[in-house]
């Protein structure tokens, strides 16, 4: 049995081409259905909109979107910020640059005091991302996931 958590992001009209975006940046496969495709299109304005995007990449990530159809409240802004982290320096470094197009950089990638390569930005389409690309073991950062977990005891 497994479990997965994965970002689902919700626009009000710009999942398709957001989800074109992040195909760039990630590879992978795109899928999308739109509202009326399924069905789903109770005003003829959402007949197009993306009901589910989701996009699967090589490597495993996956992430999807949504347009919120008319009469739903849509987002205005999202206090969730999508992290991307490891050791692959090559992979999150090309994942960041092709993020970067068109972004606001809030945290340029560069050497991050615990040790690790660490950058802020937030996408074209206003979603915030981390990256964090992992220093040398002995340089990580302080703390681990036991005392996470220790605290909430």
């Amino acid at each position: 049995m497994t479990v997965t958590l994965n970002p689902y992001i919700g626009f009000r009209t710009q999942a398709r081409d957001a989800l074109g975006f992040y195909h760039s940046v990630f590879g992978g496969e795109a899928t999308l259905t739109t509202f009326g495709e399924a069905g789903m299109a109770q005003d003829p304005a959402d007949a197009d909109k993306l009901m589910h995007g989701q996009l699967l990449a090589e490597n495993g990530l996956v992430l999807m979107v949504s347009d919120a159809p008319a009469g739903m409240e849509g987002p205005d802004v999202s206090n969730i910020s999508v992290s991307l982290s490891g050791d692959d320096e090559e992979a999150l470094t090309r994942y960041w640059n092709g993020l970067a197009e068109g972004a606001t950089i809030i945290e340029p990638l560069t050497k991050a005091p615990w040790g690790d390569v660490f950058g802020m930005l937030t996408d074209r389409f206003g979603v915030a991302w981390l990256v964090n690309i992992s220093g040398p073991a002995d340089s990580g950062p302080v703390g681990s996931a036991s005392d996470v977990s220790g605290a909430a005891g």
